[in-house]
């Protein structure tokens, strides 16, 4: 499968389990989702379970919280990343709060899905990757898959989880690994192992990293896309690199990023967000606080620059292949 596939398999096996899992978004009913990633579960659920609605993002999360307060288990798509903001308010104040705020009486099993980042030249209001933003709040969990595999089972466990999840897909991933280098041919992820994934239901628990390359010389941090273009990077370099991929930034797996990083001794954080106050900058923190005696020199973060997204210089704004590489040199000599 390709990501798209196995995002809709995962809502598939999730609704026919559980009658309470209802999908809904704008264009997500009879379109199937401006990127088909539910199609059919119209057809197949009823226009009761999976079915359109108004340009309102607010609308959308707020209905979920209360579908979620009255035992559903909904799964809104927000079309873009980009346009989540009006429904903020519902996911910080409402959502977050609900099990805290009625001790436990309540909860909002809800899992807010939506395409995010760059790479595909959607400009200024189709790239933006604000994950950090919610992994500033209190009781949200936000998880990032980087392969069909990871993206099935983490969307079931989300869907199956208690708590709100915010579902980020790297859209430049949804039909192939993308290794940064924009001008060499598309890749499908048939010719990729995490493309096996199996037809019923499993999950990937949240809050567990994965070490998808073991090594020695240098710890790497990414999650998402950036998974694909820092394996891209050590391949060519032939660097004795361990690469870390978080899958799940809230709650971040320490105990695995704290055993790597005292093994190789160096750290490199890679993400397309914004650097500042970007999630590598915890990340950053969290490291030097619990590996500081353990570093041979500092930690390195190459992300997104502190600008909106630019659609003419797209692979200038995009973390890739070359700044990657010039910030493990620089680790490397230190």
């Amino acid at each position: 499968m390709n990501m798209i596939q196995a995002i809709n398999s995962a809502m598939d096996v999730a609704m026919e389990r559980d009658p309470d899992v209802i999908v809904f978004g704008e264009d997500v009913g009879y379109f199937g989702g401006v990127f088909r990633a539910t199609a059919g579960l119209q057809k197949k659920f009823g226009k009761n379970r999976a079915f359109d609605t108004p340009i309102s993002e607010n609308g959308i999360v707020g209905v979920a919280v209360g579908m979620a307060a009255y035992g559903l288990r909904p799964v809104p798509e927000i079309q873009f990343a980009d346009y989540i903001y009006p429904g903020l308010d519902q996911l910080v104040s409402e959502a977050a709060r609900l099990r805290y705020r009625s001790a436990g009486e309540f909860t909002a099993p809800i899992t807010v899905r939506s395409p995010f980042g760059g790479g595909i030249f959607g400009g200024q209001t189709h790239s933006q990757s604000p994950e950090a933003i919610f992994a500033h709040v209190a009781g949200l969990k936000t998880v990032i898959p980087s392969n069909p595999y990871d993206a099935k089972g983490l969307l079931i466990a989300a869907i199956e989880d208690n708590d709100p999840v915010i579902f980020f897909e790297p859209k430049r991933i949804y039909n192939g690994p993308f290794d940064g280098h924009y001008d060499r041919p598309v890749q499908p992820w048939s010719r990729h192992p995490a493309s096996e994934v199996p037809e019923g239901h499993y999950t990937v628990p949240l809050g567990k990293a994965a070490v998808v390359r073991g090594g020695e010389a240098v710890t790497i941090l990414a999650y998402g896309t950036m998974v694909h273009v820092v394996m891209g990077v050590v391949a060519e370099q032939g660097i004795d690199a361990e690469v870390v991929d978080l899958r799940t930034i809230v709650p971040v797996d320490i105990a695995t990023i704290e055993a790597s990083v005292k093994k190789t001794g160096r750290c490199l954080i890679v993400h397309e967000a914004t650097r500042t106050g970007g999630f590598g900058a915890e990340l950053s923190a969290l490291v030097t606080e619990r590996c500081f005696h353990h570093l041979e020199s500092p930690v390195e973060r190459v992300t997104g620059w502190d600008t909106p997204y630019p659609h003419s210089l797209e692979w200038a704004y995009f973390p890739g292949p070359v700044r990657v590489g010039e910030a493990l040199k620089r680790i490397l000599e230190d």
